[in-house]
């Protein structure tokens, strides 16, 4: 049976309330480590997630989403020095990683040798992501490992906003954080932007998404 947890009352910033978030944030590491599949806010559109390095887990995500593996999924970490754990990072960049991240951004590395070929980097590439939204960056931090991380709907469907959107998941799923409705304008729903990092020297946004402008001006100075 999925449960449902309400994250928006749990905004404030006193004390029960902060406690109240990490332990809603403790649930989701907890069923992640369980194998679950669960549903989550981020800094752009809701998600669903997985442990990265659960391959049953990792195939009842794509059979849920209806997504064909020959589209990978990104992952999501809870620091920028994790991500030297799944991709193939020039260090010069680091400083650049801490200009992006958090954000709602992706960032494509080559994927390094830990990475599952089945579903996470069945090219050379991996999607590496720090959303800058604190419950799912507490959760990934509990995790102490990388989430794989997707968009909450059907494959082709539009992009969720709030939980109501993708009801029809629900009954796949462990678990539904609920963060209330995320962002105040459609274009969030373009979704992360997406920066090729994976060759030396060279900068590349692939996709716009939400971020485009701030991505941008963040090049344009290095």
């Amino acid at each position: 049976m999925t449960s449902f947890v309400s994250l928006t009352t749990q905004t404030d910033q006193t004390l029960s309330s902060a406690v109240a978030w990490r332990s809603a944030a403790q649930y989701a590491a907890a069923l992640l480590h369980r194998g679950g599949i669960i549903a989550l806010p981020t800094d752009t559109v809701y998600g669903l997630a997985c442990l990265a390095q659960n391959k049953q887990a990792l195939k009842k995500l794509f059979y849920i989403k209806e997504r064909t593996k020959d589209k990978p999924i990104a992952l999501c970490v809870g620091a920028v020095q994790e991500i030297t754990k799944y991709g193939k990072v020039d260090l010069k960049i680091i400083p650049l990683l801490n200009s992006l991240l958090p954000g709602p951004v992706t960032l494509l590395f080559e994927a390094g040798a830990c990475i599952n070929q089945n579903g996470i980097a069945n090219s050379h590439l991996v999607g590496i992501r720090m959303p800058d939204h604190p419950f799912i960056m507490q959760v990934a931090q509990l995790c102490n490992g990388a989430i794989a991380l997707t968009i909450a709907n059907k494959s082709r469907a539009p992009s969720c906003l709030n939980v109501q959107e993708f009801k029809s998941l629900w009954c796949d799923l462990d678990a539904v954080f609920d963060g209330g409705r995320l962002g105040t304008i459609d274009p969030m729903r373009l979704g992360s932007t997406i920066v090729d990092l994976s060759i030396e020297a060279s900068l590349k946004i692939i996709r716009n998404g939400c971020a485009w402008n701030e991505v941008k001006k963040i090049l344009s100075i290095l």
